[in-house]
């Protein structure tokens, strides 16, 4: 077990009280649900539920989605972030919410693809309890340190970790995170410390600030840290360089077989009509197809490559058996 058990324990500790204090309003849910299939939809505000705080690449894509979602809706979307625990705090929320098409759950492969075989048991099932509506895009990753660090490179990166017997700390926001850094632990043969935080935002601003080594960090939220010159970039991870990075080298080129990414997406509780989620998903999907937003979102670091309801459900199933690979191959026990 990696030094990052003890605390991933008491996270999911707390998490659960807070998780399992939700009560289910099953009648209210299916009379809602009824007549949200029966009459006009929308005609009230909806929520978009984001399972990271204010400042992460998931509320980001949010609150674009949300501004142009009640241009094309006519109605209110507010966004609603409720991070905390890796997303299962919102996750539970969600699955346990009206399938009335009102609550929209913007979530990543932290809490579908990453959390179900990181813990022994979920209170919810990432599959059974939402219904998939659009994957809005997919997001590389990318690897920074402090810039108080000696090293430039990702080798001399792993190198630094070697000479350290307590190892170099590394800072996690979300599974996929974790996941990355641990992989980085078990190629490199170096011992990493994890330090885990609510938020991306709040994650990357200890890096800057050095107390904290280094994280993999989504390259939205990284960026504008690395162009401001607070943290240093020192690999992308992706197989291939990335066109808007073309001098960053991709981290396997140190690490072979590293490669690591994330996505974004909607889903809704289970058994929400298909009408509303048909509706739903030509409304995003229309949204991302706009040459502005494309191009907007590719500038934030987003690869904007949306899908269906259906694609999207295979999908899903496959970064499933994907994560949890890589979380085997990563050495992480289940908690």
């Amino acid at each position: 077990m990696r030094a990052c058990a003890g605390v991933l324990g008491r996270t999911l500790t707390i998490a659960a009280a807070l998780m399992f204090a939700t009560t289910l309003v099953a009648p209210a849910m299916v009379a809602t649900a009824e007549a949200a299939e029966t009459g006009e939809y929308p005609n009230r505000p909806l929520r978009l539920v984001v399972p990271f705080a204010p400042g992460s690449a998931t509320d980001t894509m949010a609150r674009l989605l949300a501004h142009d979602l009640f241009q094309r809706l006519g109605q209110t979307v507010v966004v609603d972030n409720r991070p905390g625990a890796f997303g299962q705090i919102a996750a539970v929320h969600v699955a346990r919410s009206a399938p009335d098409g009102y609550t929209v759950f913007m979530t990543t492969n932290t809490t579908h693809s990453a959390n179900p075989h990181l813990y022994k048991t979920l209170a919810y099932d990432p599959l059974k309890d939402f219904d998939p509506v659009v994957r809005s895009a997919t997001l590389p990753f990318v690897v920074i340190c402090a810039t108080a660090l000696p090293v430039k490179t990702m080798r001399e990166l792993v190198d630094l970790g070697r000479t350290r017997p307590d190892g170099l700390t590394f800072a996690s926001a979300s599974s996929s995170s974790l996941v990355a850094a641990e992989t980085i632990a078990r190629l490199g043969k170096v011992r990493l410390v994890s330090v885990l935080y609510k938020a991306s935002p709040q994650a990357i601003g200890d890096v800057a600030s050095g107390r904290v080594d280094m994280m993999v960090a989504d390259i939205a939220t990284a960026m504008p840290q690395v162009s401001a010159g607070r943290v240093r970039l020192l690999g992308v991870a992706t197989e291939k360089r990335l066109a808007s990075l073309p001098d960053t080298p991709p981290v396997a080129d140190t690490l072979k077989g590293f490669e690591v990414g994330s996505w974004n997406g909607l889903l809704v509780p289970a058994g929400t009509p298909k009408p509303i989620v048909a509706r739903l998903a030509r409304e995003v999907i229309a949204i991302l197809s706009r040459p502005d937003m494309a191009a907007r979102l590719t500038t934030l670091g987003f690869e904007v490559d949306p899908l269906g309801p259906e694609p999207f459900a295979a999908y899903l199933r496959s970064q499933l058996d994907t994560w949890g690979r890589l979380i085997r191959d990563a050495g992480i026990q289940p908690q």
